[in-house]
This record gives C-alpha cells, sequence and structure tokens, in this order.
C-alpha cells in the first residue's frame, strides 16, 4: 500500500499522509544539512594536509560548493514550479549523495573541488523542491508549523555532520567522514520514487493560477512584496551570521584550545542535536497557537529571538575560556534553527502557488551568497589578513589604520594560535542586528502582502 498518494483537484489528503510526507521532506533536508556540514568539521584536518591557508580552504568548503549551488538553483526551481516535484528531489538527492562519496574518495585539492561542486548542483534541487511539496500539504495558516518540523532536519543533520562525522574523521580520517553519509542519500531517493506522489499545486490557497509565470514576473513580484523582500533579507543575512559562524566554528575551537577534531565536534554536535531540536519544536508549539496566526507577530519574534542572540554570539569568540565559550555556544546556536521554519513559511505565504520553488530559491540564494562566499571567504581572508599583520605590524601601512591595528591586535584578540581567527569571527558576530532590523521592518506590510499573494491570512 502506497503510504502517501496524490489527490485530484477538490479532494483532501489524510492528515497521515501529510505527516509522512513532512517527515520524508525533513529527511531529506537532514541529509542535505549533514553532507555540507561535514566539510566544517574536517576543515582543520583537510587544510593541513592539503597544506592551505584559511583562505584557500574558505574557497574549497563554501565557495565551491555555492558556484553552482547559486546559479543552479534558480532553473532548477523554474522547473520545479512547472514539472513533477517529486521526480526532481529525487534526482537532486541522488547526485549530491554521490558527490559526496566522492569527496571522500578524492586524494587531492582538484578532485575534492570538483566533488565539492558537484555537491553543489544536487542540493541546488533539493529545498525549492521539499518547500514546493510541504506548501501543497499544508493550508496556510499551518505552514509555519509544518515547516519548523521541516527544519528539524537542519539540527539533525548539523549533529550527525558535526559529532558523528567528527567522531569518524577522529578514528579512521577525514575521508571515512564523507564515505559514510553518501549510501543514506541515495537510499532515500529511492524510498521517495516508492511512496511519496507528487501533490496538486496551490488547491490549499484562495488565489491561483493556470500558468506557472516567467521568471522576470516572479522578480517583478518579489520586489513589489516588501515583506517578503524583508524577511527573505532576514533569512539570508541570519545565515551569513550564524551559519556563517559555524564554518569556521570547529576549526577555532580546535585552534583555541587544542581539541582534537573528534573533541571539536564533540563540543558542537551535542548543541545541534539538543538545543537545536528544541528551538525548533519550540518554534513549531509557538506558531501553531492562535495568537501567531498574526504574521505580525512571527516576525517581531524572530526578530527579538536574533537580536538577544547576537550578543552571546559575540561573546563565544571573545573569551579565552573553553567553558564560557560552550555556555555562550549553547545559548547561541538554537537560534540559527529558530528562524528557519517560520522564514520558509512565511515565504511560502508571500507568494502565489506557482512562484513558491522560485521564491524559495530567490531565498537560498541570496541565503547561500551570504552563507557560502560572503561568511567563508570573507573570513578565510581576514583571518589570513590579520596573521600576517600580526607577523608584521606594517603591512599594508598603505591602507590608514593598518599599522595601529597590527600594533594593538595582542590587545584585542590575545596572542594564541586562534588569535587571527578569532579577529575574524568577531566581525562577522554583530551582523545579527542586521537581520534584527529586517525582520522588524517586515512587520510592516506583512498583511497587506500575503493576502496579495494567496488571498487571505
Amino acid at each position: 500500500m502506497t503510504t502517501a498518494t496524490a489527490v485530484e483537484e477538490g479532494q483532501t489528503y489524510s492528515l497521515g499522509a501529510r505527516w509522512y510526507v513532512l517527515f520524508i521532506m525533513m529527511l531529506a533536508y537532514t541529509i542535505n544539512i549533514a553532507d555540507r556540514y561535514v566539510m566544517s568539521t574536517v576543515l582543520e584536518p583537510i587544510r593541513v594536509e592539503l597544506k592551505l591557508t584559511d583562505g584557500g580552504v574558505a574557497f574549497l568548503t563554501g565557495v565551491s560548493l555555492a558556484l553552482f549551488y547559486v546559479t543552479m538553483g534558480i532553473p532548477l526551481s523554474w522547473i520545479a514550479d512547472r514539472y513533477n516535484r517529486r521526480n526532481l528531489l529525487a534526482i537532486s538527492i541522488t547526485v549530491w549523495s554521490a558527490m559526496t562519496t566522492f569527496c571522500g574518495l578524492s586524494t587531492n585539492y582538484i578532485q575534492l573541488l570538483l566533488a565539492r561542486i558537484g555537491v553543489g548542483i544536487g542540493e541546488a534541487g533539493g529545498t525549492p523542491s521539499c518547500n514546493a511539496i510541504v506548501g501543497d500539504y499544508f493550508p496556510a495558516d499551518r505552514r509555519p508549523m509544518a515547516m519548523t518540523i521541516f527544519a528539524l532536519g537542519a539540527p539533525i543533520g548539523a549533529w550527525i555532520g558535526a559529532d558523528m562525522a567528527g567522531y569518524v574523521a577522529n578514528r579512521y580520517g577525514w575521508h571515512a567522514a564523507f564515505l559514510v553519509l553518501g549510501i543514506p542519500g541515495i537510499m532515500l531517493a529511492a524510498l521517495i520514487m516508492l511512496t511519496v506522489k507528487e501533490p496538486v499545486r496551490g488547491r490549499l490557497d484562495a488565489v491561483s493560477t493556470e500558468d506557472a509565470p516567467s521568471l522576470a514576473k516572479t522578480v517583478a513580484f518579489f520586489f513589489k512584496q516588501k515583506a517578503a523582500f524583508h524577511v527573505i533579507m532576514g533569512s539570508g543575512v541570519s545565515a551569513l551570521w550564524g551559519w556563517g559562524l559555524m564554518w569556521f566554528t570547529p576549526t577555532f575551537l580546535q585552534r583555541a584550545y587544542h581539541l582534537n577534531v573528534g573533541e571539536a565536534g564533540a563540543v558542537v554536535g551535542p548543541i545541534h542535536l539538543v538545543m537545536g531540536i528544541l528551538a525548533s519544536l519550540l518554534t513549531a508549539w509557538l506558531l501553531s497557537r492562535p495568537s501567531f496566526v498574526d504574521p505580525r507577530r512571527i516576525v517581531k519574534l524572530l526578530a527579538i529571538v536574533t537580536a538577544l542572540a547576537t550578543i552571546p554570539s559575540i561573546l563565544a569568540y571573545w573569551t579565552h575560556s573553553l567553558s564560557m565559550a560552550t555556555a555562550m555556544l549553547w545559548i547561541f546556536i538554537p537560534a540559527i534553527y529558530f528562524y528557519i521554519g517560520p522564514a520558509f513559511a512565511l515565504g511560502q505565504n508571500l507568494a502565489p502557488p506557482k512562484m513558491r520553488a522560485m521564491f524559495t530559491a530567490i531565498a537560498l540564494l541570496i541565503a547561500n551568497v551570504f552563507n557560502l562566499i560572503v561568511a567563508p571567504q570573507g573570513v578565510g581572508w581576514l583571518s589570513d589578513f590579520i596573521a600576517a599583520l600580526q607577523k608584521n605590524p606594517d603591512f599594508a601601512s598603505f591602507i590608514p589604520g593598518v599599522s595601529w591595528l597590527g600594533a594593538h591586535l595582542a590587545g584585542f584578540v590575545g596572542v594564541d594560535e586562534a588569535s587571527s581567527l578569532r579577529f575574524a569571527l568577531l566581525v562577522l558576530a554583530p551582523t545579527g542586528f542586521w537581520a534584527t532590523w529586517h525582520y522588524w521592518m517586515a512587520a510592516r506590510t506583512i498583511v497587506e502582502d500575503q493576502k496579495t499573494a494567496i488571498g487571505y491570512v
């Protein structure tokens, strides 16, 4: 018996079918995050083995993934808005899982670079398809809750990519950490093809269209939706802030506190698993309350949580105490999960049914340019620059203020092995306040914009 079945226009999905599909989409997101986050965990062993700088390893881990992730996201989402999203999702999972396996089989920089690019190509078709499928299984007032359950894949995937992969890498080497993550994804792709049917587009919304609009019309509609712009920018900057800091956190812990890759993974892994899940479940519970039917309350909640969490995100990299840093990470890391479900859901509700995959792609393009390009490459380059400045305070003295900075660096970040990386992370940490501003601004027009997109609030 097929667990989840498609419905014809006018029929309804059973509760079991809706929750089964939601669970499968969450598993797909889990594998997506795990396959991406494992690179962050083994960043330092890869850097040492391949003799790379922080900037060089940042290009390998972030920019190489993003180059095709962000460029393929738009065309693959165009396909998802017109053709079978289930098939696209299964193909995407197969591609990124196979390329994750090839990462583990790589023996040099070029092979690892090409495999990482392949992961990005596969992942580009995953999340937009998942979002659009969930959006057609749950009505508008239940999407914030459903998308928050979907977002549980992020903390579970991060835990797998940090704690479990760190354990494997410490015992068997960094190559093995990639190998153990490839096969489960291929198995999930087969399960999706066998048990999940393509849902009818837009059947749960009051506003729908017969034909999928062009890319130009979708982009034009997006910029008319002021709330959509601020929600998507807010989530993008949240990714820059939270997930950007996470790229180098295991490396920072290894350098600052002389931990091995397994020990560093054991510090952050349980935080992702326990607090990430609790934050996501708390968000789902809050958004299921009648008081949060009003989308203005949702974006204001996101603004407040993000602003408060930015403070411990700064302290975590400022302190020289492992116990205090760990305590601050336990407070800060949950916030990088808190926003995911609500932001995805609000984006769904601010887009007409046949623009949803493309809206998700726009959101992911912005988030991943920030998260995969700006954050890791910016932190890597800045860390390398500060390291050079520490060796020679007159380095780049033609830049105003650089000599003064070089002379006072020790007072800012100390003189330990991690000091240059610490400085770079402290520059990134305050961007949480930027995300806060976007969420707060979205509250001004979100009710009107949601009515325009789907016909009701």
